[in-house]
């Protein structure tokens, strides 16, 4: 165990795009000190605040095939309970392992979030150029599963969807075409048979050799097959500089990626993966990045009820977040990590800090013949 970290990273400064601002009275107008992008990255689009948003948090309290088949081992399912969380047991020894949760609550932390997505994509469960019929599709780290069975429940003239993760948590009734596996993506995959589209969605934390996972989903594409990367980028922004210097959640996440960096599993992902993509030698690269708001402060309808439903990623989904790494890695106590928390939970609450993710999200294509 290290010694317990107490100063969040310092992060290179980089100017937002500017919007018109809020007439309420804002809590310290400084900023977060942000990297700046790649030249060639777009921006998200700018968020208009909606100005009738108050300050109080009532609104929140009122309110959301390598290995193994179906026949999975009893070692798979042997979970491990810590801090009143349930955590995967295949590939969970060693100081290096995955240290997010998998129980319940973490279950419907992930389906949320997925709906999120699905509301900053206006409901597409993928932006590639494809036509699914016919594909053989591969989701890693797949999660509850809630894509793959979409996907299937949308196009049933896809050939197989399979998904894969080191959890055997997915639902055992699902679409004639639809196939969960426990899987290490990082280790060589055993399937024969390449695929027409692979996606690789909300990895960060989890992958410690990233350009080898890139290479690894090219050469497993056939060739023309397509693939779409997307994670975010965990520097928050605002557009309104009404960030505080002291704001938690920021914080919260700093400390994360020392604790995920300490492992080798690094955070953020998301402005480095274009770059990644496109070194590897994939084409037809897309790009775009959505803006997840953290509050219900968004002029904007959609936006408004996204930006509800990261509160919650955080209020409920903090103690998932932060219990492992922070005692295990960072060599905090239980308690105060609990007393920590709470703090992030009161400024994701505070409506006055107008803030976002960007979420990035790029896809290529395999070229049709080799370079």
């Amino acid at each position: 165990m290290g010694e317990k970290s107490t100063e969040p990273p310092t992060v290179p400064e980089r100017s937002a795009p500017a919007i018109a601002a809020d007439p309420a009275p804002f809590v310290n107008r400084a900023t977060i000190e942000e990297p700046a992008l790649a030249a060639d990255a777009e921006a998200a689009p700018t968020v208009a605040v909606d100005p009738t948003t108050g300050d109080g948090d009532s609104a929140y309290n009122s309110d959301e095939m390598s290995r193994y088949t179906a026949s999975l081992s009893t070692s798979v399912r042997a979970y491990k309970f810590e801090h009143g969380r349930r955590y995967h047991a295949y590939h969970s020894e060693g100081t290096d392992a995955y240290l997010f949760p998998n129980d319940d609550p973490e279950q419907d932390r992930l389906d949320m979030f997925h709906h999120i997505l699905l509301m900053g994509c206006e409901s597409k469960l993928f932006l590639a150029p494809i036509n699914p019929e016919g594909m053989r599709i591969l989701d890693i780290g797949c999660g509850t599963g809630i894509w793959a069975i979409q996907m299937a429940d949308e196009y049933p003239s896809a050939e197989q969807i399979i998904g894969n993760d080191l959890s055997p948590i997915q639902p055992s009734w699902v679409p004639p075409n639809v196939r969960f596996l426990v899987d290490d993506v990082e280790e060589p995959w055993g399937d024969p048979l390449p695929y027409d589209f692979i996606q690789c969605r909300y990895m960060a934390g989890s992958i410690k050799n990233w350009p080898g996972l890139v290479q690894r989903i090219f050469d497993h594409l056939k060739p023309g097959g397509w693939a779409e990367f997307s994670d975010y980028d965990i520097n928050l922004k605002s557009q309104d500089n009404t960030i505080p210097k002291d704001y938690k959640p920021q914080e919260m996440l700093n400390f994360l990626n020392v604790a995920c960096v300490k492992i080798g599993r690094p955070l953020g992902m998301g402005p480095k993966l274009k770059g990644m993509v496109e070194e590897t030698g994939f084409t037809n690269v897309g790009h775009e990045i959505i803006p997840l708001p953290l509050g219900i402060w968004p002029k904007d309808q959609k936006l408004k009820a996204m930006g509800a439903f990261m509160t919650l990623q955080y209020t409920e989904g903090v103690d998932g977040f932060t219990k492992l790494p922070y005692t295990q890695i960072l060599g905090w106590s239980s308690e105060e990590v609990d007393v920590f928390n709470a703090k992030v939970r009161a400024h994701v609450k505070d409506r006055t800090i107008h803030v976002m993710h960007e979420y990035h999200f790029v896809w290529a294509q395999k070229p049709e013949t080799p370079a």
